[in-house]
């Protein structure tokens, strides 16, 4: 039995219970939440057993199980050290810390414990991401030369936010996420596709700036815009944008010899991978605009239904990681992986004019997904 237990039962605790549902054989022991409200209105709805205790909780789950930790930020520190304290693995929402620092720490303490420590975001695993990292290693655009990476949102300050509700009635989280800020809530997305088929970065040129000062909540002086060229240890550089003002955009487009591989949608795991083949009509150059879509061969993942923005099955990663510990085997999304990405995103976030940095941490290219080769 492959045993689950949930840490933080907020918004998008519901999107993960979601999709666990998918995969057969997870099973929840329970969930925590240090607001009692909270916790018995999400074990109500899930039908899962509360513990109000966080002790508790991690002495329900067999040793060795996985702990969900989708607590606020500021804890993902906290809650990663006492649950590999407890002897258990762990998938962490993003950011698996908030300094470089203390991700350092918990993933040393996961390897000297010999557990895994994984972070989000999962759409790394997902199909279009796959698809995207297929159709390079076919060759199927050429050379690689340049990638263009969007996470741009739309004015979100703007959007009715205070709106926006849970299935089991959690509301969306807009203060944390303002004072947390958008690249260390969204650029994972992107960067894990790209570290994915490129490997580890190298360094890179960033800025990052505050453009709306006055959000909903109260939440001021994290940047809300960054902007970052990326230089891989193999492959073309990237340029990757977030920002919660500038129009939505979640565009990535891999220009190569012969054409531009496209994806539309970060946030949706079935988005159609499209091959824009080059072409000379008289003394123009363009690329076509109907795309040949790149298909998998078979089937790949569960799918789950859209809900506001997202069509993603955010249980991908936890449930590939509970596959892992089964076989004896590293997490694709765990260890070096989970740490390079958490360094990569603290320092466009915190780049501000500073340009040029050095990446310290290295990892390997994950294998692809089994259905994916």
């Amino acid at each position: 039995m492959k045993s689950v237990v949930v840490v933080g039962c907020g918004f998008v605790a519901d999107l993960y219970m979601t999709g666990l549902a998918t995969f057969p054989g997870v099973h929840i022991v329970g969930a925590h939440d240090r607001d009692g409200v909270r916790l018995q209105a999400f074990c109500t709805h899930w039908d899962i057993p509360g513990y109000p205790d966080l002790d508790r909780a991690l002495a329900a789950l067999p040793r060795g199980g996985l702990v969900l930790n989708l607590t606020n930020p500021a804890s993902h520190g906290a809650i990663n050290r006492a649950a590999l304290s407890a002897g258990h693995h762990v998938f962490c929402e993003k950011p698996m810390a908030l300094s470089l620092d203390e991700a350092r720490e918990v993933a040393r303490m996961a390897r000297d414990a010999g557990l895994q420590l994984a972070s989000a975001p999962s759409s790394m695993l997902g199909e279009a991401s796959q698809m995207l990292a297929r159709a390079l290693r076919d060759g199927v655009a050429g050379a690689p030369r340049l990638v263009y990476a969007e996470l741009d949102d739309g004015f979100i300050p703007q959007a009715p936010v205070q709106d926006w509700i849970s299935e089991s009635g959690a509301p969306w989280p807009y203060r944390d996420e303002f004072r947390v800020g958008c690249t260390l809530e969204h650029a994972g997305y992107y960067l894990s596709w790209l570290i994915n088929m490129f490997g580890p970065v190298t360094h890179l040129v960033a800025a990052s700036a505050e453009t709306l000062p006055d959000k909903p909540g109260g939440a001021s002086g994290t940047p809300d815009f960054s902007v970052a060229t990326l230089f891989f240890e193999e492959g073309p550089p990237a340029r990757l944008t977030c920002s919660i003002a500038a129009p939505h955009d979640h565009r990535i487009r891999v220009i190569g010899d012969k054409g531009v591989l496209s994806v539309g949608e970060a946030w949706n795991n079935a988005a159609p991978v499209r091959f824009h083949r080059r072409l000379r009509i008289r003394r123009r150059l363009l690329e076509s605009p109907l795309g040949q879509r790149i298909k998998p061969k078979g089937p790949t993942h569960p799918k789950v239904k859209r809900r506001g923005a997202a069509a993603m099955n955010f249980a991908l990663g936890p449930a590939e990681m509970l596959d892992a510990i089964a076989e004896g085997r590293a997490a694709r999304l765990a260890g070096d992986f989970a740490l390079h990405l958490t360094e990569v995103t603290l320092a466009i976030q915190n780049a501000g004019r500073s340009g040029a940095m050095e990446i310290a941490s290295r990892c390997e290219k994950p294998e692809p997904m089994p259905w994916a080769r």
